[in-house]
């Protein structure tokens, strides 16, 4: 049996209508789903929205990276002008290692149009960031060095941990995944209540996807504004979410570990040689440049080698070419083009002989692969260029507003009578759990605890607020006075 917001609020049951009182319109009774679904999304907003808040600013203030890397650094990572054809690699590299003469050479990104060479060198009390040094690709001209962190700049890096950790190390990225564990459910949420509503308010019908103009002042203006701002955004939010907890500590490893199941990761190149291969000489006139990543001489007429050998294999565009990990193994080049359409492609080279030992297309990525590659690349803001950048502004944006309505929405909804003051409305009615039917307790438990497995965070702190709501209510409820039983006076009283 179902039971009224007005029962579960423990509200006075209203007077039976007669036909003198009979409404315009019979009250609506709030179902123990609608109920429990708009308490979920009262409280989420209010607890939740602080970190949203906080995910939206640090976001929208990395999708200014490409510009601000322009700014900042653009007389090293472009060039002023294109010659006709770059210098071999060799050179480039040369100039390169005598502006850096430590470290071993990890990666090399050839020049592509007005982008300049990318020599990056690894060091061992780097740690995970290296040292890139950027050359001229026309002239071998030195142009500058910064310290990356995989190929980013030193503001790109120090914004994408802001957005990521707050800059907190491994305990900020809990504030990051507990928002993109919450953001889907806060979002689908708030699409069925506005669902519910329009669907037992024509008025409400007519401003689905429009907000209702002509609703005044008051809190009904601002669910409108709200509410249909939150329609539009649902996609992109969903997206956000999804390709957010693909990165987070808990969610994103449980995400790994079903690509793994699946066989669904991006498949890993062999680099391994069938033969043992010949240690190439240095080419007279060629220079020998450090250690290479396990510790071998790395001979810079290789990488113009290589390269050929990839261009005659059809990889077209940026590359990057990394020397072999381990002596006696392949050397690889790999597509960086991350604009749409992507170039992924790699293949492996025998750094000897220059020929192609193995390959790995992007087309023939599983499904799951080049989803998770795409989703990447979007959440960043680079697959589709600055319409990416302007999108998610636009997402970011208005996921602010939304939480800044939603607050608006609390104060305006607060008591306002001189003995009933409050700075805040007041909250749904609990009950709902109570009032579920047993069949959807049956299927509802399971897959809540699955979810729950399967994003940690989002699973304790729900559970966390069904304990303190239970307790809350169950202390109210013994604090509630009971009712004093009247009876009627003995006759000749």
């Amino acid at each position: 049996m179902t039971m009224s917001l007005t029962e579960l609020s423990g509200a006075p049951t209203p007077e039976p209508t007669t036909a003198a009182n009979t409404p315009a319109r019979p009250a609506r009774r709030a179902s123990p789903f609608g109920a429990l679904l708009l308490r979920l999304h009262f409280y989420a907003g209010i607890l939740v929205a602080p970190f949203l808040v906080v995910a939206a600013l640090t976001g929208l203030a990395y999708t200014t990276t490409p510009q601000l890397d322009a700014i900042l650094y653009g007389d090293q990572l472009t060039v002023a002008q294109v010659g006709d054809r770059p210098l071999p690699l060799a050179e480039q590299i040369g100039t390169a290692r005598n502006a850096h003469p430590d470290g071993s050479i990890a990666i090399v990104q050839s020049g592509d149009g007005d982008q300049s060479t990318r020599v990056t060198f690894s060091l061992p009390e780097l740690g995970e960031k290296q040292h890139t040094v950027y050359v001229d690709p026309y002239t071998a001209q030195v142009k500058g060095q910064l310290t990356t962190w995989f190929g980013s700049t030193p503001a790109t890096t120090w914004l994408d941990d802001l957005h990521r950790n707050l800059h907190l190390g491994v305990v900020g990225r809990h504030y990051s995944e507990l928002a993109a564990s919450w953001l889907w459910v806060i979002a689908l949420g708030g699409v069925i209540l506005w669902w519910r509503r329009r669907s037992a308010n024509r008025a409400t019908a007519r401003h689905l996807l429009v907000p209702d103009l002509s609703a005044g002042k008051g809190v009904r203006r601002t669910r409108g504004w709200h509410a249909t701002t939150g329609i539009w955004l649902t996609v992109g939010l969903l997206f956000l979410s999804a390709t957010g907890l693909t990165w987070s500590r808990y969610a994103g490893a449980n995400f790994g570990a079903g690509l793994d199941a699946l066989q669904a990761r991006a498949p890993e190149i062999s680099t391994s040689l069938t033969t043992d291969p010949a240690v190439p000489a240095a080419a007279e006139g060629g220079h020998e440049h450090g250690a290479a990543a396990a510790g071998g001489v790395v001979v810079s007429a290789i990488f113009d080698q290589v390269s050929t050998a990839a261009r005659a294999a059809g990889l077209s565009g940026p590359v990057e070419i990394a020397p072999a990990a381990e002596p006696g193994s392949a050397w690889t080049v790999t597509q960086v083009d991350n604009t749409w359409p992507i170039a992924k492609d790699r293949v492996a080279v025998d750094p000897a002989t220059g020929t192609i030992t193995a390959r790995s297309d992007f087309a023939d990525w599983s499904l799951l692969a080049q989803l998770s590659g795409l989703g990447i690349q979007a959440h960043m803001g680079i697959l589709f260029g600055p319409v990416n950048q302007i999108l998610l502004a636009a997402l970011a944006l208005g996921l602010l507003c939304v939480i800044v309505w939603g607050y608006r929405m609390w104060w305006q909804r607060r008591p306002t009578r001189t003995d009933r003051r409050s700075l805040a409305g007041t909250t749904p009615a609990r009950g709902g759990v109570r009032s579920l039917p047993l069949w959807s307790l049956l299927i509802g438990v399971p897959v809540i605890a699955a979810i729950g497995w399967a994003l940690p965070l989002f699973g304790l702190t729900l559970l966390a607020f069904l304990v303190i709501d239970v307790v809350v209510g169950a202390v109210s409820r013994r604090r509630r006075p009971a009712a004093v039983p009247t009876f009627p006076a003995p006759a000749g009283s």
